[in-house]
């Protein structure tokens, strides 16, 4: 029999730090579903929800991107476009300079053992039927079918191993809801990564675990990300969190991306008032502390009709008459860090 233990992709060259993911003016428009009457007095216009709204940004090799904001801005819906669990409205997505949309469903099948979702809730994600051994070698059933069901669950306590969950023939006949929280999701982790993957999209991955095992978590994250070379697309609402292991960070809201750049520039010097929002949002330890920005009045307005011009400008606390009528473009500040807000210009 052969051994089949954890192999690591390969790597890039040295110095050669390569693009994995490029999203080019990318929309995603949900339409909504109205009477014969309705669409009669709307002359023929379907009403839909503008969930992603003209993105467009590269993640390089190796790294981790952040992509933050409120509920509601479109980033899971960005998320599902990188790995074509949704079909783009217009634009275009790149995986290792691939169009995704372009392939036929048995080469996306195949790519897709290079890409991998972990969600947001890993109870929701696994199979209540299947035990956590099933759970995990399901991908690998269906991605490498040259191994044997003996290499197959060899491959299996080797990557429970990996994520920490020991001794891993002890979890190989458990079901999901006969573990804790943070053990899920170190499961749902293993069964991302089992298939070797060169990329992890991760929605929200410790959201729902206890806040006494959040940083265990993004320690596993990050010492698999070097273990077994991964890039990360992570997606979070916690700004605190996208500090802790971010390189690069986008701020999306209402469908559109308000500001990106170097996680260090874009905390150290938020050009955009959502984002330098979001920043005074972030609980400080400190009772004396007082909060010196006007935070946002009122709530996210409705993607199904997006405010004019700037969308953010009804909750804006410096909003300009021109910020109703013109939508910004982006402004380049300088070491790959850009804001859309007219007062920059």
């Amino acid at each position: 029999m052969t051994e089949t233990r954890l192999q690591k992709p390969s790597s890039t060259e040295a110095g050669a730090v390569k693009e994995l993911v490029k999203l080019e003016s990318v929309r995603k428009y949900f339409p909504i579903q109205s009477g014969f009457l309705a669409v009669l007095l709307s002359k023929g216009h379907v009403p839909a929800v503008k969930a992603v709204d003209d993105i467009s940004f590269s993640i390089k090799k190796g790294e981790v991107f952040g992509l933050a904001g409120e509920s509601g801005s479109g980033k899971s819906t960005v998320g599902r476009l990188v790995l074509r669990l949704l079909e783009p409205t217009s634009g275009h997505v790149y995986f290792d300079d691939i169009d995704i949309a372009s392939l036929p469903a048995e080469e996306m099948r195949r790519l897709r053992s290079r890409m991998q979702f972990v969600f947001q809730d890993p109870l929701a994600s696994l199979n209540p039927r299947m035990t956590i051994g099933q759970a995990i070698q399901h991908p690998v059933s269906i991605h490498m079918r040259e191994l044997s069901q003996t290499e197959q669950k060899s491959r299996v306590t080797d990557i429970l191993e990996a994520v920490g969950m020991n001794p891993p023939q002890a979890f190989y006949d458990l079901f999901p809801h006969q573990i804790s929280g943070g053990q899920r999701q170190r499961i749902v982790l293993a069964r991302a990564i089992v298939t070797n993957p060169e990329l992890i999209v991760a929605d929200e991955p410790i959201a729902m675990a206890d806040v006494s095992v959040r940083a265990l978590l993004l320690d596993l994250m990050m010492k698999l990300k070097e273990e077994f070379n991964l890039t990360y697309l992570f997606i979070t609402h916690d700004l605190a969190t996208a500090k802790y292991v971010c390189d690069r960070i986008a701020i999306m809201y209402l469908g559109k991306m308000c500001e990106i750049g170097p996680l260090n520039e874009v905390y150290r010097h938020p050009a955009h008032p959502y984002t330098r929002a979001l920043l005074e949002a972030v609980p400080v330890p400190d009772p004396l502390y007082r909060r010196t920005e006007q935070m946002p009045a009122g709530e996210i307005p409705s993607a199904i009709n997006p405010p004019s011009g700037c969308h953010f400008h009804p909750r804006c606390p410096v909003a300009i008459k021109q910020c109703q009528e013109i939508d910004p473009e982006f402004v380049d500040l300088g070491n790959g860090h850009k804001a859309a807000c007219l007062l920059l210009k």
